[in-house]
């Protein structure tokens, strides 16, 4: 049958491919457009195959909150070469998940995949069809939802970086201090909220480093573990968040400048992601 330029431009509305795959496809396929759609899937599907080895180093990071504040996700989708990551319609596929990711709070990335992407295939499934479109491996790395009082994101210029903190408290002034601790923990990377939050094979980590250099600078034994817990602390105070001065008054820590917002105000879980 004839196959017209209605009938190509329509299919690439509907699956964001090029002009020629879709005639091709509906070539093949003899106009059927769910054959024509499972057809460029499977070349997707192919491309994926080939280029399963392939580094996806770049990408786009999105968080986004709910409308209520009270949760958030957060997500990664990567792909082999910034030329892609700049493509307006790339954006749009990662923001379309974010979208879903947002109405569904699913619990993992495999959760994620598993759901609808528009009533006809699973997000895993576009993925993979939009890997026959791009002709790149596309990747969803990572993936995190939050949840609490107090749910704020933020995403750096570009798209390389983004964070989420969630906080004790839902009011406005708690909500303007989550997005300036959003922007400290994307400046100064915390390893953790606190340094309750430290995990034991790191402290230990540090602690041996702490006398090795303090023997090494020609201290006594005996004072090596003295000068290491010394070390330890401020470790704590420039890698823990609640303990690190805030990037915009060095006067304060972020938990000084959190009490001086409200009372009593903390961070109660935070994420990080980023390409570098």
């Amino acid at each position: 049958m004839a196959i017209t330029a209605a009938d190509v431009n329509k299919l690439r509305q509907q699956t964001g491919a090029g002009m020629m795959d879709c005639k091709n496809a509906l070539v093949e396929a003899n106009g059927d457009f769910e054959t024509a759609i499972d057809l460029l899937r499977k070349k997707g599907q192919k491309i994926a195959a080939k280029r399963g080895g392939n580094d996806a180093k770049e990408g786009l990071i999105l968080a986004q909150s709910t409308e209520d504040g009270k949760a958030g996700v957060i997500l990664s989708l990567n792909c082999e070469t910034d030329f892609v990551a700049k493509n307006e319609g790339y954006v749009s596929l990662v923001q379309s998940l974010v979208d879903l990711a947002i109405a569904n709070l699913p619990e993992s990335a495999e959760a994620l995949k598993a759901l609808s992407y528009d009533g006809k295939i699973s997000v895993e499934d576009k993925i993979t069809e939009q890997i026959g479109v791009i002709g790149e491996k596309l990747d969803l790395s990572t993936y995190a939802v939050l949840r609490g009082e107090c749910v704020v994101a933020y995403n750096h210029p570009g798209n390389q970086l983004a964070t989420m903190v969630v906080l004790n408290n839902s009011t406005e002034d708690a909500a303007e201090a989550g997005r300036q601790v959003a922007m400290q923990v994307a400046a100064m990377n915390p390893i953790a909220i606190n340094k309750d939050g430290v995990d034991a094979r790191t402290i230990e980590r540090e602690i041996e480093v702490g006398k090795e250099l303090a023997i090494q600078e020609g201290k006594p034994a005996d004072m090596a573990e003295k000068i290491a817990m010394g070390r330890l602390n401020k470790f704590f105070q420039e890698n823990t968040l609640l303990s690190q001065q805030f990037v915009r008054d060095n006067k304060l820590t972020v938990e000084q400048f959190l009490n001086t917002t409200e009372k009593g105000l903390t961070v109660t879980d935070f994420r990080r992601f980023s390409l570098s």
